[in-house]
């Protein structure tokens, strides 16, 4: 039973379990400052009255397909620090899944690319679909990783696999996820958000205050928050250069961009 209508976001109730699911199918799931804000709104109505665990998925046989393009060629028109402050502040929209006290299941049922993978990052446990496609392609776009990619990698998997992920824009499909140990469970696409659910229930039987008290602990949100600074001013001066350029033309060109460092 859908709770509220929305444009790209879905709240809906099973039992204990809420389930946010992203839905914007003609962008892919891609992330605009309008579902950052709807997906903010629906955390908020969640924190004030928390179910038993949350599941976060995709409509349309994808999970997301990351930054919204359009939205990532206004930033090369923006002041350095205009876009430090939104890119903060954007970022905290979908972030926002971090301050809720229950435990957040990731069912990422397609692909899940840039700031959509950093989004299944945030959530406590993950479940990817074998056949799906994750990467970081930050530095493919000519900018530095951002939505909390830098630290949450680091914190998740340590510095040899956020490298991979990072520095080499590796592609991994779900299975390979889980031998890395980036998801929990990965399963055939159409099992993906069953899965998901399983957990979420399993989960819904433990004692919610211990769990709640167990979420304000074991992440550390001001780390997190000074990361997210260094990344919204890194990504800032990125989107000035002349290489953030060449991949905005390279991808309306449909042709590999060509970097020059400047």
């Amino acid at each position: 039973m859908a709770l509220v209508d929305s444009e790209t976001v879905e709240l809906s109730s099973e039992s204990r379990i809420e389930i946010l699911y992203l839905n914007n199918p003609e962008t892919k799931n891609s992330m605009t400052v309008s579902m950052g804000l709807e997906f903010q709104a629906h955390i908020e109505k969640l924190k004030k009255n928390p179910p038993r665990a949350v599941v976060i998925t995709g409509k349309n046989d994808i999970f997301s397909a990351g930054g919204n393009f359009e939205l990532l060629k206004s930033f090369a028109e923006k002041s350095f620090e205009t876009n430090k402050k939104e890119m903060f502040e954007f970022y905290n929209l979908f972030l926002s899944v971090r301050d809720l006290n229950v435990p957040v299941i990731c069912a990422a049922n397609g692909h899940a690319i840039g700031a959509g993978l950093s989004i299944t990052l945030a959530c406590d446990l993950r479940v990817f679909a074998n056949e799906g496609k994750y990467q970081f392609n930050f530095v493919k776009l000519g900018i530095h990783p951002g939505m909390g990619s830098s630290y949450l990698t680091k914190e998740l998997f340590g510095m040899e696999i956020a490298n991979r992920l990072l520095f080499l824009a590796e592609t991994v499909s779900g299975k390979e996820a889980h031998s890395l140990g980036i998801c929990y469970d990965s399963v055939p696409k159409a099992e993906v958000l069953q899965r998901a659910t399983e957990i979420a229930i399993s989960l819904s039987e433990s004692a919610p205050m211990a769990l709640s008290e167990l979420k304000k602990n074991i992440y550390d949100r001001e780390k997190l928050n000074a990361a997210l600074r260094k990344e919204a001013e890194s990504q800032a001066l990125n989107f000035l250069s002349q290489d953030f350029r060449e991949t905005i033309r390279s991808i309306e060109e449909k042709r590999k961009p060509v970097f020059k460092g400047r």
